[in-house]
C-alpha cells in the first residue's frame, strides 16, 4: 500500500518543482538614448528663443527698458499683438501689421506657385520633347545654383528699375521665379514616369498640353506640395531684395517692416516697443510653421516616393 501512495504521490511533487521562467529585461540601447538626447538639445537649442521673445511679448516696454529678455508672462499680451497688427506706425504712421502680412502672402504665394509653373514647363520641355542639346540645356539652368541673388542682384535691379516695375508686386515676385532647384526635382520625377504611360496617352490621341495637365500633372501633386512648400518659406523669408525694390511703406513686408518700424519709434524722447517688435516677430513666424505643420505629410510623400 505504501508503495503505490509512494508511485502516485511522484508525479505531483514533480510538477510543483517545475518553476515559470522570468521575463527577461529589455536591455537598454545606449545608442537610441543618444540619438534621443541629441534632438532634444537640438530642439531645445531652436525653441528657445522663439520661446523667450514670445513670453517677452507679453510684457510692456517699460519692464523690457528696465531688465531685458523676461522669463514668464504678463498682462500685455493682447494689447502688444493688437499694437502689431492693427496701430499704424512707421515713418509715415500709415503701415499696420495687417498690411504687411497681406503684402508677405502674396509675396510667398507667388514666389511658390511661380516657380512651380516654370519649373514643370522647363522639366515637361527637357524630359518629353527631343530637341537637340537638351541635356545641355538642363545642365546650363543647373548651373545657376552656383548664381544665388546676392551675385545678380545688381543688374536685376537695373532691369527692374528700367522697366518702371519698382514698389510693384510684379517687380518683387517676377525676377525670382526662375528656379534651378524645382526644374530638377521635377526633370527627375518626370524621368520616372512609365514609358507604358506615354505610348498610352498616344495611343489615346493625347496630345503634348492634354497629356501634360490631364496626366502629369495629377501624378505630380505630392513633388508639387513638396515644392510649394519649400518655395513658399523661401519667398516668405526674403529681405534683401524687397529691401532694395520697395521704398514705399506701403509695400512692406512683415520681415522687411520689423526692423524699419523699430528704427522708426526710437529717438531720444520715446522707450522703444520692442515689446511690440516681438510680437510681430512672432506673427511672421506662424504662417510658413502652419503650412510645414500641416502639410509635412505631403512634403515627406513628395520628396521620399519613389514609386511613380
Amino acid at each position: 500500500m505504501s508503495v503505490i501512495n509512494t508511485a502516485t504521490a511522484t508525479p505531483s511533487t514533480t510538477a510543483d518543482q517545475v518553476t515559470v521562467p522570468r521575463p527577461s529585461k529589455k536591455r537598454i540601447r545606449w545608442s537610441s538614448v543618444v540619438d534621443h538626447s541629441i534632438l532634444l538639445f537640438g530642439a531645445f537649442l531652436m525653441l528657445f528663443p522663439v520661446v523667450l521673445t514670445f513670453m517677452t511679448s507679453s510684457y510692456d516696454k517699460l519692464a523690457f527698458a528696465k531688465t531685458g529678455l523676461q522669463f514668464g508672462w504678463s498682462d500685455q499680451f493682447i494689447n502688444n499683438y493688437n499694437k502689431a497688427m492693427f496701430e499704424t506706425s512707421g515713418f509715415t504712421g500709415e503701415i499696420d501689421g495687417m498690411t504687411m502680412l497681406g503684402n508677405s502672402l502674396i509675396l510667398g504665394f507667388g514666389f511658390a506657385i511661380g516657380k512651380i509653373i516654370i519649373s514643370m514647363l522647363a522639366a515637361y520641355a527637357i524630359v518629353y520633347f527631343r530637341f537637340r542639346f537638351a541635356t545641355f540645356a538642363f545642365w546650363v539652368i543647373f548651373t545657376t545654383l552656383l548664381l544665388p541673388l546676392e551675385v545678380r542682384i545688381l543688374p536685376s535691379y537695373e532691369v527692374i528699375q528700367g522697366l518702371g516695375l519698382a514698389n510693384t508686386y510684379t517687380g518683387l515676385i517676377v525676377p525670382l521665379i526662375a528656379s534651378a532647384t524645382g526644374t530638377f526635382f521635377f526633370r527627375q520625377f518626370f524621368r520616372s514616369v512609365p514609358e507604358e504611360m506615354i505610348e498610352a496617352a498616344r495611343i489615346d490621341g493625347a496630345g503634348p498640353l492634354k497629356f501634360f495637365i490631364d496626366i502629369l500633372m495629377p501624378l505630380s501633386k505630392t513633388m508639387i506640395a513638396a515644392i510649394f512648400i519649400i518655395m513658399f518659406v523661401f519667398g516668405w523669408n526674403q529681405y534683401l531684395w524687397p529691401t532694395l525694390i520697395t521704398t514705399e511703406e506701403s509695400m512692406f513686408t512683415l520681415v522687411r517692416g520689423i526692423k524699419q518700424i523699430v528704427q522708426s519709434i526710437t529717438d531720444s524722447n520715446k522707450i522703444p516697443e520692442f515689446t511690440v517688435a516681438m510680437a510681430l516677430s512672432i506673427i511672421t513666424m506662424l504662417p510658413p510653421v502652419l503650412i510645414v505643420v500641416f502639410f509635412q505629410s505631403w512634403f515627406v510623400k513628395g520628396l521620399v516616393e519613389s514609386d511613380k
